[in-house]
């Protein structure tokens, strides 16, 4: 299965970011893509960078994104696992991944369990935690495992994704730097990503891809300097070893084979889930031993 996620910048206003998604996905099916991958809230700027009301009305064409990306993904031919702004209600507000089918109906959706809330961050002002449990949605492709951002760094998640069948985790995301953060701690925070989502697909014996944004975006309060999302999308196999890793400011539609035999593979020899003691995980019910 080749599979194709789309990392990009915001460009400016939503219909532009739109029109450039929508080439990246075309060139993306013509080269023979089955899967495509979309990031975080990729339709506007990451607007939680401050808490403003304003911005609940980009939820409000939740419903006619949908059939956009229905559209989309019908007319070319793909599974494509969008991020979106759901408005349930008047103040209930979810970041949510829609999956399409190839055919462009609703495959189904996840929305997002774990909710940050950090400087440039402000996510639990904008999102209630999800009600729709860990459930991959299943395709034409296979069992996809979504899972949004903050949520890539939660073993726990990953695991009952894995546990309920899931062929992939993929995770649609907007993370990025403080520039005034110095070099080393740069580095530090992007090898912390990357090695908890590589952790994620050893401990699982499944593949993980990662989509994440770049450019940068100011903080429209001026409070603080902005974010500067720092891209290097990437795709690791059963085993965790690296198929693909874009780079940090590069606008790139990053490809990937993925081959579902690999994870029977993997787990005949790594048997993890044969060797866990589930007898003994109840303290993981609680916030804390004490």
């Amino acid at each position: 299965m080749k599979i194709a996620l789309i990392q990009q910048q915001y460009h400016e206003t939503k219909k532009k970011t739109l029109q450039v998604t929508c080439q990246h996905i075309t060139k993306a099916a013509q080269k023979g893509a089955d899967l495509v991958i979309l990031q975080e809230l990729h339709q506007t700027e990451y607007f939680c960078q401050n808490e403003d009301t304003k911005f609940f009305a980009y939820a409000n064409s939740f419903e006619e994104d949908i059939l956009f990306w229905s559209n989309i993904a019908k007319e070319n031919e793909v599974v494509l696992v969008t991020s979106l702004f759901e408005k349930r209600t008047a103040g209930l507000y979810h970041n949510t991944a829609v999956v399409f089918e190839k055919d462009g109906s609703v495959a189904g959706k996840y929305r997002k369990m774990h909710i940050p809330d950090d400087p440039g961050f402000y996510e639990k002002f904008y999102f209630t935690p999800g009600d729709l449990g860990f459930e991959p949605i299943q395709t034409s492709v296979g069992n996809l495992g979504i899972l949004i951002c903050w949520d890539q760094w939660y073993p726990e998640a990953a695991r009952i994704m894995a546990l309920k069948g899931a062929d992939l985790l993929i995770y649609p995301t907007a993370i990025g730097w403080f520039d005034d953060d110095s070099t080393d701690e740069k580095n530090r925070q992007l090898e912390s990503w990357i090695t908890i989502q590589r952790s994620h697909a050893i401990a699982n014996g499944i593949p993980v891809l990662s989509c994440n944004r770049i450019g940068f975006e100011n903080d429209s309060s001026g409070v603080l300097k902005g974010t500067r999302f720092w891209g290097n999308s990437f795709v690791c196999g059963a085993q965790g070893e690296m198929l693909a890793h874009a780079k940090h400011q590069d606008e790139t539609i990053l490809y990937a084979e993925i081959t579902h035999t690999r994870t029977k593979e993997v787990r005949d020899i790594w048997p993890f889930l044969r060797d866990r003691r589930i007898e003994s995980y109840h303290c993981l019910l609680k916030r804390f031993c004490d």
